[in-house]
Formats: structure tokens, C-alpha cells, sequence
């Protein structure tokens, strides 16, 4: 038995864009609307018209005010428009009432922007966690998400054709999203041992605000092509690759999901196998567009994210990324005395990257302990393990044994013995 979904789609659609301003909120230097613009333009959507309400409280009947609402029937009719796109979350009750004054299609931001992670979900792992997010955001929806089905199959522990239809689908939804919550746990169990299969390197995991220029950083740290769009939420598939430090150090970097405000809580839960690997991450790399006019706000919503997801108390360097696209420099001091150390670069052109890993570099080596270490001058396997994860500041070869002194990641030492546990290491406190 399978449910008959309706279109949760926008694409090549004529938008209105709506939304409540109340007393406290703030729209900064850009409209109060551009976001969701640019949402809906990744959607495929044609913005045709924008309305903002100014109001003392959000109106639990209709969102906005009846009076405003039947005022936007009439702009949808004069504009010809298909759908009307809301920056907030809307109830199910709001969405059915102001269809009904309307006469269109309304949605909401969560909607809209399942729609992009729908339409951007390449691999099964990501299918998959679009369909279970979509799936938690219809549930209380189902009047408005699905029609009804063409019959109803009776048997042992129903209560047969008399059912209501709207119990019918609730049942096959939870069914669903049981199956889909079972797939996922399987997937994050093995996201879960891949992320600690790799706990041999230092891992740096990209985080930040959606269309921020992580692809391209990642492309700029590890000479590997990612994709990258000038689209809100172009990656939905964490990737990793590995970057070789100026020191000669190897490292992991992966590039993560963006983040955005007002980001549905039910999309958190479903890419949490996904954002796996920034909750393990040794550091955090927080990408911040500098030339978007909403950057404090972004960091903050980004932030939020973090702390969300525990990730707030791991170490972190801020990196404000396409300073190139800067229209004016004077904000560049204001953002350093607002977030000390941060690095000021641009991806695009390479500005600042060789200073950003050095950063990193610095942060690898505040885990590091010095040690000079004795082997088994013929263990090609066991050198070959310092020289890929440590830091070797100078060796003495002879026929009996081989010395290093070195520099090597704390939590590596137990490694060491397990490949070879005739080695004899001592700590040295000997400045390097």
C-alpha cells in the first residue's frame, strides 16, 4: 500500500514571499526577505512579489492578520502566482486557513527548504535523511501533504474499511518512519566506526553558514575538485580528503552540510551521521561569508548549531572567507575586534591559505608530545608509521637500533606499541 504524495516541489513556480515582522525584530542591512529569496531562487521558484507585516504579535489563526491575508489574495491573483512562501514556520491550522482565504498553495521556510535538500540529495545516505526529515515534517500535516488513498485494505488488527482515511495514512507514516529510523541508525553506526577508523590523523572538519565557501576552501586545502555553486546548500554529503601541512604533516579535512537560521530541528536529527564527523573533529574550521551584510547573525546561527550538536567546546579557529568579495575593507577591523585570532582569507583566490595552515599546523602540535624513541633499525613498517604521523626532528641510525626524536599526537602513543612493543620511548623536555 503506498501513500499518493502531492508535489513537494517549487520549481519553475511564481512566489510571493511573506512574513511577520514583531516588535524586537531586526533586518539589519538587507531586506528582511533576501534570505528566503535566495532560498526560493534555489528552489527554482520566481520571485515575483515580497510582503512584510508589521505587527505586535504573530496572529495564531492566520499568521498574518485576516485583513492582510485577504489583501494577499488579491496581489496572488493580480500576480499570477502559484505559491506563497512564508519565513517562518507556519502550524498546520495557519497553512489550512490561509489556503482557504488564498486559494493557493501556501508554505512554509522548513518546506521550502526540504525542498532544496530533496532536490540536492545525491547519495542513498542523503535520500534517505530527506525522506525521514520529510516525513517528520508532513506527519502532523497529512490533511494538506497527501490525498486520500484510492482504498482501504482491511486485515488482522485493523478495524477494517470503516477506519477514517486520515488514521490510514497516520498508520503508513509511522511505519515509514520507523523503517527509515532503523535504516539511519545502521548508517550512523557505520559513519560512527569510519570517523573512528581515522582517529590516526588529526581531523579538521569545515563548519558554517550555507554558501560560505567551504567547498571552495576545501578544494583550496586539498587540491581536490568539489563542487561548487554559488547556491545555497550545493553540499549535502560530508567529504573528506587529506591535506599536507607546511611542517610536512598530513592531516584529514572534511567539508560538512551548511547551516542556516531558523534551520528545521527535524533535518538536525536526520543528519546527524552526516554531521558525524564534525562532532568528532580534533578542530573546527567556522567559515563565515565576511561580505554578507547578516555575518554576525550567521555566526551566531551557526553557533547555535554547535552548541546543539555538543561541538561547542571543541577547539575552533574562525575563518572569514571571500574577503575578495569585500566592497568595503573597513569592516575587516571591527570583525578582528570582535573575534580575536580570527583569520581574514579568500578561497577563491588563495589569499590567506598559507596562513590558515599554519593555524592549523600550530593547533596540531598543541597535542603533541616530545619523545625521543628507540626501534629496530630494519622495521621499514614501523618507520614508515613515524614519518607518516609524526613530526621527526632528527635521527641516528647504527647497526643495532635506530633513535628519533620527535614530535607526535598524544593519542598516538598507545599506537606505537601495538606495532612494535619492543620499542623504548622516553619523554624529553628539551625545547624544540
Amino acid at each position: 500500500m503506498k501513500l499518493k504524495e502531492t508535489a513537494f516541489t517549487v520549481r519553475a513556480e511564481r512566489a510571493i514571499l511573506f512574513r511577520v515582522m514583531v516588535s524586537g525584530d531586526r533586518c539589519d542591512d538587507e531586506s528582511p526577505l533576501e534570505e528566503l529569496r535566495r532560498l526560493a531562487e534555489t528552489a527554482g521558484a520566481t520571485v515575483v512579489h515580497r510582503v512584510v507585516q508589521k505587527r505586535m504579535h504573530i496572529d495564531p489563526v492566520y499568521y498574518l492578520g485576516k485583513g492582510k491575508a485577504i489583501e494577499l489574495s488579491g496581489i496572488s491573483k493580480e500576480m499570477d502566482a502559484d505559491v506563497l512562501i512564508c519565513d517562518d514556520d507556519l502550524t498546520p491550522a495557519q497553512v489550512r486557513n490561509l489556503e482557504k482565504v488564498i486559494e493557493k498553495k501556501v508554505i512554509d521556510r522548513s518546506e521550502l527548504i526540504l525542498d532544496i535538500f530533496a532536490t540536492r540529495a545525491k547519495t542513498h545516505q542523503a535520500k534517505l535523511q530527506v525522506e525521514l526529515a520529510q516525513l517528520e515534517y508532513t506527519r502532523p500535516r497529512l490533511k494538506r501533504m497527501w490525498t486520500h488513498l484510492s482504498r482501504i485494505e482491511g486485515g488482522i488488527g485493523t478495524r477494517g474499511p470503516g477506519e477514517k482515511q486520515l488514521e490510514v495514512d497516520k498508520r503508513i507514516v509511522l511505519r515509514k518512519i520507523h523503517d527509515l529510523r532503523k535504516k539511519m541508525n545502521e548508517i550512523e553506526k557505520r559513519q560512527e566506526r569510519l570517523v573512528a577508523s581515522r582517529n590516526e590523523f588529526f581531523t579538521v572538519s569545515l563548519v558554517g553558514y550555507t554558501n560560505a565557501g567551504k567547498s571552495t576552501l576545501m578544494s583550496a586545502l586539498t587540491a581536490i575538485d568539489t563542487f561548487v555553486e554559488d547556491k545555497l546548500f550545493a553540499t549535502l554529503d560530508t567529504k573528506t580528503s587529506g591535506c599536507q601541512l607546511e611542517n610536512g604533516q598530513k592531516i584529514l579535512v572534511s567539508d560538512t552540510v551548511g547551516f542556516i537560521q531558523k534551520l528545521p530541528h527535524h533535518l538536525i536529527s536526520s543528519f546527524k551521521a552526516t554531521l558525524e564527523e564534525a562532532r568528532h573533529a580534533d578542530l573546527l574550521l567556522h567559515v563565515a561569508d565576511i561580505s554578507s551584510p547578516l555575518v554576525h547573525k550567521q555566526v551566531e546561527a551557526v553557533n547555535a548549531v554547535l552548541k546543539e550538536l555538543d561541538c561547542d567546546k571543541t577547539p575552533t579557529i574562525m575563518v572569514f572567507n571571500k574577503v575578495d568579495a569585500l566592497s568595503d575593507a573597513s569592516i575587516i577591523p571591527l570583525i578582528q575586534s570582535y573575534h580575536k585570532d580570527c583569520m581574514i582569507i579568500s578561497a577563491k583566490t588563495r589569499q590567506g591559505i598559507q596562513g590558515l595552515k599554519q593555524r592549523i599546523g600550530d593547533a596540531l602540535e598543541r597535542n603533541f608530545v616530545d619523545i625521543e624513541l628507540t626501534c629496530n633499525p630494519g622495521n621499514g613498517k614501523f618507520i614508515a608509521y613515524l614519518h607518516e604521523h609524526a613530526r621527526i626532528l632528527n635521527s641516528r641510525f647504527d647497526e643495532q637500533q635506530a633513535t628519533f626524536r620527535l614530535l607526535l599526537e598524544e593519542k598516538l602513543m598507545h599506537k606505537l606499541r601495538m606495532l612494535d612493543d619492543t620499542i623504548q620511548i622516553k619523554e624529553t623536555t628539551d625545547a624544540h
